[in-house]
C-alpha cells in the first residue's frame, strides 16, 4: 500500500507513539521513510495542523485513541473498523477490513469521480450554450427554424440520462 501510494505522487510520514528505534525498523520495513516517532498525541494533530499551513492536502490513517486528535484535524480521518470506537468516530472514513490497500482504492476512486463529475458539468454546460438559445428562437430570424417544445423536452431529457450513464460508469470501479 505504501510503495502504490508513493508511486501516486503521495507524500508519505509515519508519526507514532513509539520509540524511535522500532519506528525507524518498521518505517524501513514498508519503506517510509519520513519517521516520526515519540510523538505525543496532541503532537499528532499539530503535526497534521502544520502540513496544512504548508498547503497540503493532508489524509491521517489512524485506529487508537491516540491518534483521534489528529484524524479530526485531517482533511480526511480514515479509521480501521478493528480500532477504537472514538477512532472511527473522529474519522471520515472507516475501513472494514483494516487493509490499507483500500486506501489507494479510495483515493482512485474519489480521483475518477471528479473526473466524472467535471465531464457531466462540461457536458451539461455545452448542451446549455447550445440548447437554450435555440429553444429561445435565435435560429428563426436567420433560418426560420424554431424548436418544437417537445423535442426540446426530449433533448433535456436525453442530456440528464446521458449525465447519468457517465456517473454509473464508476459503479463499475
Amino acid at each position: 500500500a505504501i510503495e502504490k501510494l508513493q508511486q501516486m505522487n503521495i507524500e508519505v510520514h509515519m508519526v507514532t507513539g513509539d520509540n524511535h528505534e522500532t519506528a525507524k525498523y518498521i518505517g524501513d520495513q514498508v519503506g517510509i521513510t519520513n519517521v516520526h516517532a515519540s510523538v505525543l498525541p496532541t503532537d499528532k494533530g499539530r503535526f497534521i495542523e502544520e502540513l496544512q499551513l504548508k498547503g497540503k492536502t493532508v489524509a491521517m490513517a489512524g485506529d487508537g485513541i491516540n491518534d483521534s486528535s489528529a484524524l479530526a484535524q485531517a482533511d480526511v480521518g480514515i479509521a480501521m473498523a478493528s480500532g477504537t470506537d472514538i477512532a472511527m468516530e473522529s474519522s471520515g472514513i472507516t475501513l472494514l477490513h483494516s487493509d490499507l490497500n483500500q486506501i489507494t482504492k479510495a483515493i482512485e476512486l474519489s480521483r475518477t469521480t471528479m473526473t466524472t463529475v467535471k465531464q457531466n458539468l462540461f457536458w451539461a454546460f455545452v448542451y446549455n450554450i447550445l440548447a437554450i438559445p435555440i429553444a429561445a428562437g435565435v435560429l428563426y430570424p436567420a433560418f426560420g427554424f424554431l424548436l418544437n417544445p417537445m423535442l426540446a423536452g426530449a433533448a433535456m431529457a436525453f442530456s440528464s440520462i446521458s449525465v447519468l450513464l457517465n456517473s454509473l460508469r464508476l459503479k463499475n470501479k
